[in-house]
């Protein structure tokens, strides 16, 4: 997660995303006036996750969970604001960027610190972008800085760090050199992969850096603290930090997170005041939905089913076993039924609503169509199909997953109606801990896996890039060679024409539908109890989810 995981306008290369208000769609507005003159004395928000932050170091960071406490507790040269645009955060302007496109050179606010009172130069964004693509670091992230000039050459372990294309002119001046015309640059510099970092404090703890809140350092809105421990710790806070460049616009003294994965505990400590802001799901959230405090807010995220395709022997190289599996779930019922928070079924990769075509300006979704639905007859035609290629009359299929209240209730659901649509199909489930999943995945520990990615930022490479030959995040290792050529002729050769470039996008998303190389399921929403006293929270439907440097208690 998809992290999830990631939005602003892309006006250079035409990929408009809709619905730029805030990302916070729903019965009501979230904050229906920016006045804070009635703010509350005491200025503590208590919210529940519902899972455990697997990594606080934003060099290794993949997840939701671990994004949104990075970008509430670092800052970037950009930040995305309310629009969901990028503004200027640690850099003092926006880029000066060449007529090729190709050199970007930003000045630094000078008055930037970190929570040791260091001040942030430009030698921190320096070492923070080679220690990400240190092949040493093993950062699962590191392809998002394939537009930097021999950034490739350095994960690929060709190139020294030294040699990345990012340089301090001077303390508080950078200059970033691009290989290729990257249209979303912008946003990537400010996700939390591209923050700076301080040399000084990652040495001073080496291994253990980041692995407490006490072992780095902040320049962010707040601070991180109370935190124990990666994938273990389900308690930690975000502390004002009176360091920040712009404390004064910092309304919150303090952000308590409780990990609590069943929905009735979350919901009971809503109901008795312990905490502003829960999750629900299903049932909880039909029975919540007409309350004031409710609402629905959609994100860009897609969660899928991704095979175990490594192995020359598995038998999940089957295109047909795939498409079996995929036209026997009812995606409908389960959105509607299971998940019940606004999330809805789709049988595409892309997120509906996200981006649409330069040109005719219609949602890639709808030009792309995935030619997939809900049909049992076809699921058995396909598994008949399945069964005689293989060579066989059964096929044993566990899917892994996290272990939440919502994730335990799809497993069951999928179990069932895979069981009953496709006799000899049998499935087991593996609900584990969320940060176990990443780690099973990462090693390419399971068969089939139910993952969820949020885009990064506003463009079809944030998902598409993801399977193509030998990307990290490619888990279940589908290949297809015409679809990765495409991607990359979109990010190369095509790059400066935005016709081209939409046109190799929807080609690819057609080719990995067409072979189901990952099974769509649905496209997230996410259901909230929020204290109606709670303004100001930004919800980005791409990058790092919440934002609380506006946030602020009403009385």
């Amino acid at each position: 997660m998809k992290k999830k995981w990631v939005i602003a306008t892309l006006a250079v290369c035409g990929l408009v995303l809709a619905g730029c208000s805030t990302g916070n769609s729903s019965k009501k507005e979230e904050s229906k006036s920016s006045d804070t003159s009635a703010v509350a004395k005491k200025q503590v928000f208590n919210m529940v996750e519902g899972a455990e932050m697997p990594s606080a170091d934003l060099s290794l960071a993949t997840d939701e969970v671990s994004f949104s406490a990075l970008n509430n507790c670092y800052e970037g040269l950009y930040r995305l604001d309310k629009d969901n645009k990028p503004i200027p955060a640690g850099a003092a302007e926006m880029a000066k960027v060449s007529e090729d496109g190709l050199t970007y050179t930003l000045k630094l606010r000078e008055d930037a610190k970190w929570s040791n009172g260091d001040p942030v130069t430009a030698k921190d964004y320096v070492y923070g972008w080679q220690r990400t693509v240190d092949p040493k670091t093993a950062s699962e992230y590191a392809y998002l800085f394939e537009p930097v000039a021999n950034a490739s050459d350095i994960t690929a372990g060709k190139k020294a760090t030294s040699e990345l294309g990012i340089k301090a002119v001077d303390d508080y001046t950078l200059e970033i050199k691009l290989a290729k015309v990257t249209p979303y640059f912008d946003q990537l510099l400010a996700f939390p992969i591209f923050f700076p970092q301080s040399q000084k404090v990652v040495e001073k703890f080496g291994s253990d850096y980041a692995t407490k809140s006490e072992n780095a350092v902040y320049n962010g809105p707040f601070t991180l603290e109370g935190f124990d421990g990666p994938g273990t710790d389900t308690e930690w806070s975000y502390a004002k930090n009176d360091t920040y460049w712009d404390a004064k616009n910092v309304k919150l003294d303090k952000i308590n997170v409780s990990v609590i994965k069943e929905s009735s505990t979350a919901l009971n400590l809503f109901k008795d005041g312990q905490s502003d802001q829960v999750t629900l799901n299903g049932e909880l959230a039909q029975q919540m939905a007409n309350d004031e405090a409710y609402l629905t807010i959609p994100e860009a995220s897609t969660f899928y089913l991704e095979f175990n395709q490594k192995d020359e022997k598995s038998p999940y190289r089957n295109a047909n076993l795939r498409k079996a599996i995929s036209y026997a779930i009812n995606r409908d019922s389960l959105a509607k039924q299971v998940l019940a928070n606004g999330s809805i079924a789709t049988t595409n990769l892309m997120p509906e609503k996200f981006i649409y075509d330069p040109k005719t300006k219609k949602d890639f979704v709808k030009e792309a169509k995935s030619p997939v639905k809900y049909d049992k007859k076809k699921a058995r035609e396909y598994w008949e199909k399945a069964k005689k290629e293989l060579g066989v009359d059964q096929v044993k299929l566990d899917i892994l997953s996290s272990d939440s209240d919502v994730a335990k209730k799809m497993l069951e659901y999928l179990q069932g109606s895979l069981q009953e649509n496709l006799p000899g199909l049998k499935v087991s489930v593996s609900p584990v801990p969320f940060s176990v999943r990443l780690d099973r995945s990462n090693k390419g520990d399971f068969d089939t896996v139910l993952s969820g990615w949020g885009a990064d930022y506003a463009d079809a490479s944030s998902f598409l890039d993801m399977f193509t030959i030998g990307n990290s995040y490619n888990r279940g290792n589908w290949n297809n060679e015409e679809y990765t050529k495409l991607v990359r002729a979109a990010a190369t050769t095509d790059a400066a024409d935005e016709e081209k470039r939409w046109d190799d996008f929807v080609k690819a998303e057609k080719i990995i539908m067409d072979e189901q190389g990952v099974v769509p399921i649905y496209q997230k929403a996410v259901a909230y109890m929020r204290n109606p006293k709670v303004k100001g929270i930004v919800n980005h439907p791409a990058g790092a989810k919440y934002d609380f440097k506006w946030t602020y208690i009403a009385k």
